[in-house]
């Protein structure tokens, strides 16, 4: 019997909830440290939440980087981390396998200055949604926003199931995403933030659809924690929840210079040996 990738992550996400459940963990104990993953080169707002001051005594403890949201609220499922984030979708399908998460606050979404884009080379024939049968598409992980969108194009553009099948959602690391495109491993590559300006600035690439003009603007990803540490560490969520959204708030409304700068002397201060150039993105 062959299972589907979306039977597969169904199947994955039953095993986690039983590990989850099964796991010893501290999470139910009372403290005041919040342990978390990163993203390397980039500062995430519980980051800018505690260098602005906005988390009071509570204090963070960088435990490694991940490049996958679905790996980091799993990891926040089985109490390897006391927070983790992901697209919507993904946590909607850890809670619904059963996983003992909560969510506390969205940290990201699509407007029209922010968004993900699904581009092929100039020359490519891949011009509708039609076209994408048997072809690879390049993502940074499955079960999440990318697939998501994806499967929405398809479906708003009349594909059925069987059609929908036969696209290929595979993951690239994000660094190697646009190179796999130019180099023909893959037929379209999801491209966001820096490494979508870094690839319009070389050429050479047409874009397909993007999910703001697929969907408008949304909230897409939330901060998920253990229930369990939830209901011991009351304190410690609020004050997170709290300068979490006055981080984001502080971005929204200061000039981007500053954003810029501040940024850079995290990166910096830290000494995780991260390239602060791409921040001027």
């Amino acid at each position: 019997m062959t299972t589907s990738r979306r039977q597969f992550l169904g199947l994955s996400l039953l095993g986690l909830t039983a590990a989850a459940v099964g796991c010893g963990t501290t999470s139910g104990t009372a403290t005041k440290t919040l342990r978390y993953q990163g993203w390397a080169g980039q500062v995430i707002p519980p980051e800018l939440a505690a260098d602005l001051g906005y988390l009071g005594d509570v204090t963070l403890q960088w435990v490694g980087d991940t490049i996958s949201g679905p790996q980091d609220i799993q990891s926040a499922a089985t109490g390897q981390v006391d927070f983790g984030g992901a697209f919507n979708g993904a946590v909607v399908k850890l809670a619904a396998a059963g996983a003992p998460i909560t969510s506390v606050i969205s940290y990201y979404g699509v407007d029209k200055d922010v968004f993900n884009a699904y581009y092929v080379l100039d020359g490519s024939p891949v011009r509708a949604a039609t076209d994408l049968e048997g072809k690879k598409v390049g993502m940074n992980t499955l079960g999440a926003h990318d697939e998501a969108m994806l499967d929405i194009y398809l479906q708003r553009n009349g594909l059925a199931k069987a059609d929908i099948d036969k696209v290929e959602p595979v993951v690239v690391p994000p660094v190697n995403t646009e190179q796999s495109l130019r180099q023909g491993q893959i037929e379209v590559a999801v491209l966001g933030d820096i490494l979508l300006d870094k690839a319009l600035e070389r050429g050479g690439i047409r874009e397909l659809f993007d999910d703001f003009h697929l969907l408008g603007a949304f909230s897409a990803g939330t901060y998920v924690i253990r229930k369990q540490f939830v209901q011991a560490n009351p304190g410690t969520v609020r004050t997170f929840v709290s300068g979490v959204a006055r981080a984001i708030e502080w971005t929204r409304t200061t000039p981007r210079e500053q954003v810029i700068e501040r940024f850079t002397k995290i990166i910096t201060d830290r000494n995780r040996n991260e390239d602060t150039e791409p921040l001027k993105y």
